[in-house]
């Protein structure tokens, strides 16, 4: 499935509650589905820096593919990065360079997030994209 693709069902998921209270409660069942990062990913050198809470992320690169996982020690952050990683675990470099993250805006994220949180949100993306263009630059 494409990162487009992918990113029409979001937002169709989020189109489906009323109130951003219940939009939150899908993001923090979201981060109760976080598979659990290996241990030995969950280290500084794995650390996000700009995040309000703590937030590890670990990549690998598969057959031409990007794969992530992550954990964070705020609920609600693992709902954020899980959706993140949903979205662009699985896809090539130049896919996630390329992908231009609308659905944040369209389902109204960064504007209800606290202005930590949002920072924390563009510094997660900026990660996966580092990510992305190292094993782009590694494998070309």
């Amino acid at each position: 499935m494409t990162i487009k693709e992918k990113e029409t069902e979001i937002i169709d998921a989020f189109g489906n509650f009323d109130d951003w209270l219940d939009k939150y409660n899908y993001i923090i069942d979201m981060g109760r589905e976080l598979p659990l990062i290996a241990p030995q990913y969950k280290t500084k050198q794995y650390l996000i820096s700009g995040c309000q809470s703590s937030v590890w992320l670990h990549a690998e690169y598969l057959d031409g593919k990007i794969y992530f996982t992550a954990d964070s020690d705020a609920v609600i952050t693992k709902g954020i990065v899980n959706l993140l990683i949903g979205l662009l675990s699985g896809q090539t470099p130049d896919a996630i360079l390329s992908a231009d993250m609308g659905f944040v805006e369209k389902i109204g994220l960064k504007e209800h997030l606290s202005p930590t949180r949002s920072n924390g949100l563009m510094s997660m993306i900026k990660q996966i994209k580092l990510y992305a263009l190292a094993f782009k630059t590694k494998h070309e």
